[in-house]
């Protein structure tokens, strides 16, 4: 083989290159006439490797993590990799079952600087020496019309958005939602501002500002802090009534008085989204102060955004309400044994007081009246005992009938005077209970004070229920 004509076949046709696409196609077309490897050049796109052009294969990698697999290495190193088996590698990617070995070389700028790869892979039994020196420099040639070109090629709209809806899928809070999703709006749309309208239990509120919001975005939110909710409420309600829209930026055509806030903060280009369910969502204003025109592609996009957003935050909603069942009584909404397990570990001994509280006669009334009758009973109690409690104390219901309080107290006494309070406040409900009262000590476990807290509560019920014993310490 010609080495030198390879290069020479293969980089003739470089310098006429437009595009980065296509002096990658190029060079890789023209170096399969030579070889029978499966070839393809990948670049780094928003830190990762983007396969920019490949020879046929059933199936390629259209983009890899920056440091994943045998590419990825020599990315992440600059330093060549040749491998004439690939099966003992622990990097290599299977793209082909066939594959027996890889060259993979840097493709470098003219400063030295790693921008892709250019990687080939055999089925074929090959001698791999004179193909790294090929490769190495091919991959030199290419990198220098790539920088002449200005460099990888930019991350189009769509692949923005994608980037950006993986983002959203593991924001981990609400705020971490809408903040995603405005960003996304901006960069993907090219207007310079967005903000979020989202109706919340009957108000509505303003998505998160950006850790350096712009003029514009500042005038926008201060009039929209200052409207009236019925003027936030009708942008919500005018984007779910009649879908997306935007402006055409054409002088001596106002806008709705919908968008007064807007245009009094400086928007002249806006695009409108709405957001979830008509009732329950909200709006994504996307706005520029220049005179621009939007065009229906850039509307699509965003509603796709906002369908993701939304979706996002959907799941993150119905993900509290499961924590909350799962951590509350259904029936009286009190918190119940797995939160309590977690407070009672925390106790600091001789200052958190456990009060065991168990309803008087409640197995009368179930067998008397029944289990509704009961359960009205119980909601009854809580809140009334919730009642009694100060401001950080805390009540959970345990198991059918008994409760436990857990409170911060300076002295023993204290306890007492509380667990005082909610039999009061038990007898003004009609009902009577009895409280055990405890005190951790030093090195106890936690499941030893409320045995201790039981104990005392027991005592109440021999002595005749209806009162307060306090643990010995």
């Amino acid at each position: 083989m010609d080495h030198q004509q390879v290069v020479r076949d293969v980089t003739v046709r470089l310098p006429m290159a437009s595009t980065t696409p296509e002096a990658c196609r190029w060079t890789v077309t023209a170096l399969s006439r030579h070889t029978s490897a499966t070839i393809s050049v990948l670049l780094e796109v928003q830190e990762r490797l983007r396969c920019i052009a490949a020879t046929g294969a059933w199936q390629v990698f259209a983009t890899v993590p920056a440091r994943t697999g045998i590419v990825g290495r020599v990315y992440a190193t600059g330093v060549t990799a040749v491998v004439p088996d690939v099966t003992v590698d622990p990097d290599y990617l299977p793209v082909r079952p066939d594959v027996t070995a890889e060259l993979c070389v840097p493709v470098t700028d003219p400063d030295g600087r790693t921008i892709g790869v250019l990687d080939l892979q055999w089925t074929d039994p090959v001698d791999l020496s004179p193909w790294r020196e090929i490769a190495q420099r091919l991959a030199a040639r290419l990198g220098a019309r790539i920088t002449a070109l200005g460099g990888p090629p930019a991350e189009s709209r769509s692949e923005k958005l994608l980037r950006h809806a993986a983002a959203l899928s593991s924001a981990p809070t609400e705020g971490d939602v809408l903040g995603v999703a405005t960003c996304a709006a901006r960069e993907v749309s090219t207007l310079s501002t967005a903000v979020l309208l989202i109706a919340d239990a009957g108000e509505v509120r303003i998505g998160p500002a950006p850790l350096d919001p712009n003029g514009l975005e500042t005038r926008i939110r201060e009039e929209l802090t200052e409207a009236e909710p019925a003027a936030l409420a009708r942008m919500i309600e005018r984007a779910h009534r009649y879908g997306a829209g935007y402006t055409l930026g054409e002088a001596g055509h106002p806008p709705t008085e919908d968008y007064q806030p807007l245009t009094r903060a400086g928007v002249r280009t806006l695009v409108a989204v709405p957001v979830g369910p008509p009732g329950a969502g909200g709006v994504l204003l996307v706005a520029d102060e220049r005179s621009l025109r939007p065009d229906p592609t850039t509307v699509s996009l965003m509603e796709l955004l906002a369908g993701q957003a939304w979706t996002t935050l959907d799941r993150l909603r119905t993900l509290a309400r499961l924590r909350e069942q799962a951590s509350s009584d259904p029936l009286t909404g009190l918190r119940h044994t797995g939160p309590f397990g977690q407070r009672i570990a925390a106790a600091t001994p001789g200052r958190t007081a456990l009060l065991a509280i168990d309803v008087d006669g409640f197995k009368t009334v179930n067998d008397t009246y029944g289990h509704q009758a009961g359960d009205q009973v119980l909601v009854g109690l809580a809140r009334a005992l919730e009642g009694a409690l100060r401001h950080g104390d805390e009540l959970y219901r345990i198991g059918g009938d008994e409760f436990v309080a857990v409170i911060e107290v300076s002295r023993p006494e204290e306890a007492v005077r509380i667990a005082e309070r909610l039999t009061e406040a038990a007898r003004r409900v009609g009902r009577t209970i009895s409280v055990g009262v405890a005190l951790p000590r030093p090195g106890e476990s936690p499941d030893r004070t409320l045995r201790r807290a039981d104990q005392a509560l027991y005592a109440v019920k021999r002595q005749g229920r209806d009162g307060v014993q306090l643990s010995a310490a």
